[in-house]
């Protein structure tokens, strides 16, 4: 089974360049044969909502993208990232964001790259790390032991890419008081995810291109296709970064169904095409942009 998939996260309505993304990787799974999911990626307990989630769909399906069912809610997935993470090597991590921002800032350090600080650590050490962090309240996290430290990822559009693996998180830390679990961290279900449901082609923005290898090399150590990527460019702003709510009419409730499909299609190459279906018909990759979208 060959798939591909749109995986947004419930935290508010999707923007211009949201909606974009879906409909390339609606383009480019359905113009090879593959099967389509939507997955609602809702691990985030703080920021998710079923609202947002209801709204996100309906939205979709408003640009005409169809997907095979069902759809998967991340938040229902739990037993299948606990085994998942049984068959990894992991340690506790008891870092604060402080301390890892300290820590990436020392000499030598790979920017934005986990610096190992709790992974060497002693029995003696983590005993009290671990007591440190319980009188907080809280429980460590987990990280994996990546025995690797680069791993190669094949893109439609950037060909063979090598990049760095970490020590990634994979839960993070709870609550002690009331005895709650961390959420499960995107990289893990995000593997996971996509391992079980058999998608071997992720269509998403440039912007993730650098977690590629990370995640592909935790694919690897579950057993899992390591999927073929499609990293394609980012809609920015008049100032070159990412588009955002902040940034005005955005989501296609504010703009208007057919001012939004208007620009996606623009922005494709495909101007003046009336729906998905002749979309469908029309679109080449080869003819994509390969600059970012400036929204005006």
């Amino acid at each position: 089974m060959a798939a591909g998939r749109y995986a947004p996260s419930p935290s508010g309505d999707l923007h211009l360049g949201n909606l974009r993304t879906a409909v390339l990787a609606w383009l480019f799974a359905r113009r090879s044969g593959r099967d389509f999911y939507l997955r609602v990626e809702d691990i985030d307990s703080e920021r998710s909502s079923p609202e947002s989630a209801r709204r996100q769909i309906t939205d979709l399906s408003s640009l005409g993208l169809d997907y095979d069912p069902p759809v998967v809610y991340q938040s229902e997935r739990g037993a299948l990232y606990e085994e998942a993470l049984a068959r990894l090597p992991v340690y506790e991590c008891y870092c604060t964001r402080r301390d890892i921002r300290e820590a990436a800032s020392a000499p030598h350090a790979r920017p934005g790259m986990y610096p190992g600080t709790c992974r060497d650590l002693t029995e003696e050490q983590r005993a009290l790390r671990r007591h440190e962090l319980a009188e907080a309240g809280r429980m460590p996290a987990l990280r994996l032991r990546a025995s690797a430290r680069e791993w190669t990822v094949r893109d439609v559009y950037h060909g063979e890419v090598t990049g760095p693996v970490d020590d990634v998180i994979l839960r993070r830390g709870g609550n002690l008081n009331q005895a709650q679990a961390g959420d499960w961290a995107y990289n893990l279900a995000v593997v996971v995810d996509d391992g079980e449901q058999g998608v071997d082609q992720v269509v998403r923005g440039d912007d993730l291109l650098s977690s590629a290898p990370a995640q592909a090399y935790l694919a690897h150590l579950l057993g899992y296709v390591e999927p073929a990527y499609v990293h394609v460019p980012l809609v920015v702003n008049a100032l070159g970064q990412r588009l955002a709510k902040r940034d005005g009419a955005v989501t296609l409730r504010e703009m208007g169904l057919g001012a939004a499909w208007a620009e996606i299609v623009r922005s494709i190459g495909c101007e003046g095409v009336g729906s998905a279906a002749e979309l469908l018909e029309v679109f080449e990759p080869k003819g994509l942009p390969r600059e970012p979208w400036v929204w005006r």
